[in-house]
């Protein structure tokens, strides 16, 4: 199995996407067979290109005619229900368009159904988000992970008049993703390319530590004059992936709370993306105990965190440093216990199974309703993993 990591420091977009998955071996003639079984009026070019003396593959969609015919999502769903291509390509595009109509919905104030898409939902669209599905099942990809978005500034020229960059759907699909601006006055992200990452995109995280054998590299359409308008894809097996990042430590003092709120708080924070938290004992000035408040959590979480903090406990001033941390490759595995079904987190190094452990609270329940102490459940939960491995 392998990753992708995209490096989208100039933003990406539905054709970025295809030239750079492209670019890491598919042969051109098998994509654009796939691509004629839509039987869509387009014509596809496929061809190394320069942007900034940078080489890249372009991807370009020619539509041969054009109207103002707009796309429900019961126009969509057939179209690609009714392709040739296999059933999980076809799934992948559908959530990818289903997000994106629920971003268009969102921002224009429409029914689901109603909603309509006119560039996003044009045959060049369709191309680029079924062949983006088609190419990552050709390459094998388990999972992809991808950088901040480079969203550009400006405004933008659509259907719906003249719009600011992000445009409203582009800004809806990125709720939640790590965004910057720099360098160009240009619109460097894409509806389609928008729904496409955040749809895949298992995370988007800092240059992560990989071992990679190949990079594919997507053109743009435009040579912006200030950095090369590229998309890197970064291509590997997935045992060389280490998602070790660099995230933040939260950490405040407290010694005038209500335990009762620290103690609820805690729930609250993992609730609203911390990745951990925890509370420890501690002496403060005047020789008074107190309480440290600690959380960790990526970039994306840390100022809603700080925030909850003011809000929720009796704190006026918290600190936060990035520290690193290194995580173990994990799955996780379903096994019978008692006629009821436990989940198992296995976690590996090096390839090897080191640590085993049945999930808490899939055993609590069946601890509850079998009357059987925990423990007991516990022990059974690994001993049929054990067996069943």
């Amino acid at each position: 199995m392998k990753y992708l990591y995209f490096d989208a420091a100039a933003g990406l977009s539905g054709d970025m996407i295809l030239g750079a998955l492209l670019d890491l071996g598919i042969p051109p003639d098998s994509f654009k067979e796939a691509v004629a079984g839509l039987n869509l009026p387009v014509d596809i070019e496929i061809s190394d290109t320069k942007r900034s003396s940078l080489r890249g593959l372009k991807v370009d969609v020619n539509v041969k005619r054009r109207d103002t015919t707009v796309r429900h999502w019961a126009d969509i769903e057939s179209l690609i229900k009714d392709s040739p291509f296999k059933d999980i390509v076809k799934k992948r595009a559908l959530d990818i368009f289903k997000n994106l109509f629920k971003a268009e919905a969102k921002v224009h104030g429409y029914d689901f159904h109603k909603a309509h898409l006119h560039e996003a939902g044009a045959d060049d669209a369709i191309v680029d988000i079924l062949g983006a599905s088609f190419l990552l099942e050709e390459l094998n990809i388990k999972e992809v992970y991808c950088s901040s978005l480079n969203v550009g500034q400006g405004w933008v020229k659509c259907a719906h008049g003249v719009l600011p960059v992000p445009p409203p759907a582009v800004a809806e699909l990125l709720k939640n993703v790590p965004v910057y601006t720099a360098w160009a006055k240009e619109e460097l992200v894409t509806p389609t390319g928008a729904a496409i990452i955040t749809t895949i995109a298992k995370d988007f995280i800092p240059f992560p530590e990989i071992q990679y054998q190949k990079i594919g590299w997507g053109a743009g359409g435009r040579d912006l004059k200030d950095f090369p308008n590229l998309l890197r894809v970064f291509y590997g097996e997935q045992k060389d992936f280490r998602p070790e990042k660099r995230v933040y430590q939260i950490e405040v003092n407290i010694d005038d709370a209500n335990p009762q709120i620290l103690a609820s708080f805690l729930d609250k924070a993992l609730d609203l993306g911390a990745l951990d938290a925890y509370m420890t004992p501690v002496s403060m000035k005047k020789n008074r105990l107190g309480t440290k408040l600690t959380l960790l959590a990526d970039l994306s979480h840390l100022d809603r965190l700080t925030h909850a903090v003011f809000e929720e406990t009796s704190s006026i001033g918290v600190r936060y440093f990035p520290v690193s941390r290194y995580i173990l490759e994990r799955r996780i595995e379903k096994i019978k216990v008692l006629g009821e079904e436990i989940a198992v987190k296995i976690a590996r190094l090096d390839g090897k199974d080191v640590n085993i452990q049945p999930e808490y609270d899939d055993c609590q329940k069946v601890a509850e309703k079998k009357n059987v102490p925990l423990k007991k459940v516990m022990e059974l939960a690994l001993k049929a993993f054990i067996r069943s491995s």
